[in-house]
């Protein structure tokens, strides 16, 4: 297990050098998160101005806020999947060796839409199942509905990467992404949950010292100097977001690329990682 975590920080490591190396990667995580708000309004302000979206939410069982719920579902699953696959495709053309554009990655995962928007259906499925689950008064069906989810994504971490490279259709991906588990079943783990740990402890570091100094100037009544802290703070907390989201994208790719390929392209140590995935 310990080889798998150093096998995990070498290819995270690997996914910060390739981030270096193309820096215009933090454009996806910007198109997707733009693309969520712009289908969550399209989606949520008609609802509120016809008076619906109250009424849907607590009858999903109805046919009408089951059809609402997948396709909302749908539509902002696909817009997060593709800028997925297009960060995916552009760290993948990197670590291969090739030195990749934005327009590289949006033309890769165009080419494979018709598979993207197949998944985002699967996904909007168990996505909604697992929702009205998670919403049921017995505290052990909310207990296997969480329990679910993990193991969904844990399952399907790799799909998006195959979806990219080996331009199979999702439910084969699937069945890809669940065989490539038994051999990478540590560095997801221990890789996700090292970055998020990282990455939330800075955020709290953020949070103590920019509160302390926003506490200081209201002391002070130094009213402007805190707003100022604090929309410096905002900033801080989207900036790491951003960060963190590319370097997960770029991760699942270095992962997917070594255990299919066995080779790193430079950025991470190949015999240190070929030991954790035996």
């Amino acid at each position: 297990m310990f080889r798998r975590i150093q096998a995990s920080w070498e290819l995270i490591k690997a996914s910060v050098e390739v981030l270096k190396a193309d820096k215009e990667l933090l454009i996806f995580p910007i198109l997707s998160a733009i693309g969520v708000a712009l289908v969550s309004a399209g989606f949520i302000v008609p609802l509120f101005a016809a008076d619906l979206f109250e009424s849907l939410v607590a009858g999903l069982g109805t046919v009408a806020g089951l059809v609402v719920g997948f396709a909302y579902y749908l539509v902002q699953y696909f817009v997060i999947f593709y800028a997925n696959s297009a960060l995916v495709a552009a760290a993948t053309i990197r670590l291969q060796g090739g030195d990749p554009t934005v327009r590289d990655g949006l033309e890769a995962a165009w080419s494979h839409a018709a598979n993207i928007l197949g998944f985002a259906a699967i996904s909007a499925t168990v996505g909604l199942f697992l929702n009205r689950s998670s919403k049921k008064k017995s505290g052990i069906v909310r207990l296997l509905a969480s329990l679910a989810g993990m193991a969904w994504n844990v399952a399907t971490f790799l799909v998006v990467p195959i979806l990219v490279v080996e331009g199979v259709g999702p439910l084969d991906a699937i069945k890809r992404s669940a065989e490539l588990l038994k051999r990478t079943w540590g560095e997801q783990i221990s890789g996700t949950l090292s970055m998020g740990a990282v990455f939330g402890l800075i955020g709290v570091a953020v949070l103590v010292v920019g509160g302390a100094l926003i506490a200081l100037m209201i002391w002070l009544n130094v009213w402007q100097v805190a707003i100022v802290i604090g929309a410096l703070m905002l900033i801080a907390w989207l900036a790491l977001g951003l960060i963190n989201s590319t370097l997960g994208g770029i991760y699942r790719a270095a992962v997917y690329h070594y255990a299919t390929t066995g080779q790193g392209g430079g950025f991470y140590d190949e015999d240190l990682v070929s030991h954790a995935f035996r």
